[in-house]
């Protein structure tokens, strides 16, 4: 039985404080698992690569991998991008990996969202009720239906848990609607208040845009009270999440929902994306961004894995890290 350790696998960022805070969150982690190696990398955008997370933990006698996504939701990054990644190190370099599922709709997520809400409103104070108050979840948005439509089962979780008068779901890239289009709209609704919450990991480009975004539209409309709340960065439930994302490996609970996957069932206009082979699409910006380390080579794997997949859906922006 050879030693264990456990990888986080990040999206990267071109932002440092959001790899900053991805690191802290590991360090946590790594505090609350003393009895493993635990090592991260990410998948574009910043250092350490994967591959060199990978072999930090081959480097401490590691040949047992627990991989867990560092992203909320199984989209073309967790169902393509990342098992490519490890599914090449893993031939390559004879270690067995396992990897887990996302964090996905959980219970305790949504209760860490609901404390990011409600500590919001603590700050706004009170006078508006919860049925004056309409909230805005805001995902990143991919090219993936079914993770969309997780943002908009948080939202409509979070709408009738916590009492909220309306709920409004936005993206900040590829999907639609986007965050001005949806807040514009919400902002013709007669509610007194909007919180807009983005349903985010950590900080970077695209949580700033959407709390510019914010501020820009309740400049045109200063008759209604617009609340930004914090996203989930290393809120305590999060860190339990991913230790229970962690132990889901070792009890075999690593299976994905895929009744509505593009990649293996046809969806309506997704209907080509049906057994294409899993391919990573990421190299040309993998370890660039913070470090900016042009000169880093880059190899290009094809690789099936146990799931089938479609090509990555395109970034939000280009030069914008679509992890953000």
């Amino acid at each position: 039985m050879g030693k264990t350790g456990i990888m986080i696998c990040g999206h990267g960022s071109r932002d440092p404080q959001a790899i900053d805070e991805f690191h802290h969150m590991v360090a946590q982690l790594a505090h609350l698992l003393p009895e493993e190696p635990v090592e991260s990398g990410f998948l574009e955008f910043a250092r350490p690569v994967l591959r060199e997370g990978l072999d930090r933990l081959r480097a401490r006698g590691v040949s047992q991998v627990l991989a867990v996504p560092g992203m909320l939701f199984a989209a073309g990054h967790v169902k393509n991008d990342v098992p490519s990644v490890l599914n090449a190190y893993a031939a390559e370099h004879g270690v067995e990996i396992a990897f887990g599922r996302d964090l996905g709709i959980d219970p305790k997520l949504l209760r860490a969202s609901r404390e990011r809400i409600e500590a919001a409103l603590g700050i706004a104070g009170d006078g508006i009720g919860w049925q004056d108050t309409l909230l805005a979840v805001i995902g990143r948005g991919t090219s993936d239906p079914d993770a969309n439509g997780n943002v908009a089962k948080v939202a409509r979780m979070l709408w009738e848990g916590m009492g909220f008068g309306w709920a409004e779901v936005g993206y900040s890239g590829v999907a639609h609607p986007r965050v001005d289009v949806v807040l514009e709209r919400a902002s013709r609704l007669g509610f007194a208040r909007i919180v807009v919450f983005p349903y985010f990991l950590f900080t970077g480009v695209l949580v700033r845009r959407i709390y510019d975004q914010t501020d820009q539209v309740a400049a045109r409309h200063p008759e209604i009270e617009f609340i930004k709340a914090g996203y989930l960065n290393d809120h305590p439930l999060v860190i339990e999440t991913f230790i229970d994302r962690i132990e889901g490996i070792r009890t075999g609970d690593v299976n994905m929902n895929c009744l509505l996957c593009k990649y293996r069932t046809q969806l309506i206009g997704h209907e080509d994306a049906v057994g294409a082979p899993q391919v990573g699409h990421h190299h040309h910006v993998e370890g660039i961004g913070t470090e900016a380390d042009h000169d880093h080579p880059h190899t290009h794997h094809h690789h099936r894995h146990g799931v089938p997949a479609a090509p990555a859906p395109p970034d939000p922006a280009t030069g914008t890290a679509p992890g953000d």
